[in-house]
């Protein structure tokens, strides 16, 4: 038995606060009254939210116009009114609460899988190529028009995927192989964006596509806020089925398949679901950065490192957070717009500054 399993079976019976790398257990009333909690704050940022604007609209007004649509009896405000809720405001917002929920979820299994608390989920090159994907349809104009933005940055992201795993596979299969070819991987795109845009784009569709990359929530419809909801939903049960696994995960490689973890199925099936889940996140919204890297911090400092509890509070945690980032973003210097990615960054760099520290001082 090698040295991390060996670990693994001493710290496995010990009580939880006398594990060196694993926070107290967090309670089950605890956990429930954080999980109702985060439910509540989303719900009531949501609602908030959408009243903020040029246009006054209150939180009654909110909930009258989701009834009525939803068919539980009739609004009194007028076609303008009702459509700034629920044909503008409301699918962004919603959108944003995707979004944060999904990019913290991944953020949270990609620091568990590679054992690295700085990875995100960008750290396949997703991202990367999805912008590439995404310039290519708007500035060369490949598709004809039949290929949408975000079906460009899709097919993009996926492409770059395919290279990381293929990189990756051929290199040996670890997990410092995985994000040295995600690295490259991403070098690669970033430059391959930027040739396109240099050499085929005119100012303004140089202006567009700056714009998108740097994470933009304008313009979504329902149809965005479906997709990535269901990806969502069925991503979020995969990582939760497991859970235990991942938990299995922060004593090593070798621990792991020690206890009866089959590593190189379960590293691919989580891979996959992160980056599936990413790409189309990026696809509809850009990319946003410091979400994935910071919020699972935050949300272990709460519930403590096992993953049954961590991912739903991190999901709520990183929903809420862009509700208000995206809020901030579309309000802050109105009529003009700031990239959502922008105030992710402005908030994010000091919380990942305070994470390194942290990082060194445990290390």
């Amino acid at each position: 038995m090698s040295t991390d399993s060996r670990t693994a079976a001493k710290t496995a019976d010990a009580p939880p606060a006398a594990r060196p790398d694993v926070p107290a257990r967090v309670g089950a009333p605890v956990t429930v009254l954080l999980w109702g909690g985060g439910l509540l704050l989303l719900l009531a940022s949501v609602a908030v939210a959408v009243t903020i604007g040029p246009a006054r609209i209150s939180v009654p007004d909110v909930w009258s116009t989701v009834a009525a649509h939803l068919g539980f009896g009739a609004s009194d405000l007028s076609p303008i009114r009702d459509g700034i809720i629920w044909n503008l405001r409301m699918p962004r917002t919603l959108l944003a609460a995707v979004c944060g929920a999904g990019l913290a979820v991944c953020g949270t299994v990609m620091q568990s899988l590679l054992r690295n608390p700085l990875a995100d989920p960008f750290v396949l090159g997703v991202s990367s190529g999805a912008s590439t994907g995404a310039v290519v349809v708007v500035v060369l104009g490949v598709g004809g028009g039949a290929v949408s933005l975000s079906a460009g940055a899709f097919l993009g992201a996926l492409l770059s995927f395919a290279l990381v795993l293929l990189l990756s596979h051929t290199l040996g299969g670890s997990t410092d192989r995985v994000v040295l070819s995600g690295v490259a991987a991403m070098q690669l795109f970033s430059a391959l964006t930027s040739f396109v845009v240099m050499t085929s784009a005119d100012a303004e569709q140089t202006r567009g596509v700056l714009f998108w990359l740097l994470g933009s929530l304008s313009g979504v419809g329902w149809s965005e806020v479906a997709l990535c909801s269901a990806v969502l939903a069925v991503c979020l049960v995969v990582c939760l089925a497991h859970a235990r696994t991942l938990d299995a995960f922060a004593f090593g490689q070798d621990a792991a398949a020690a206890l009866g973890v089959n590593v190189a199925r379960t590293r691919i099936v989580l891979l996959c679901t992160t980056a599936l889940l990413t790409a189309a996140l990026v696809s509809a919204a850009g990319a946003i950065g410091f979400v994935g890297l910071v919020l699972p911090h935050a949300a272990r400092a709460l519930t403590g490192s096992g993953h049954r509890r961590l991912l739903p509070v991190t999901a709520l945690a990183g929903a809420v957070f862009l509700v208000w980032v995206d809020t901030l973003a579309r309000t802050v210097l109105d009529p003009q717009e700031v990239p959502v990615g922008v105030v992710t960054a402005l908030i994010g760099v000091p919380a990942f500054v305070l994470v390194l520290y942290r990082t060194r001082s445990t290390s």
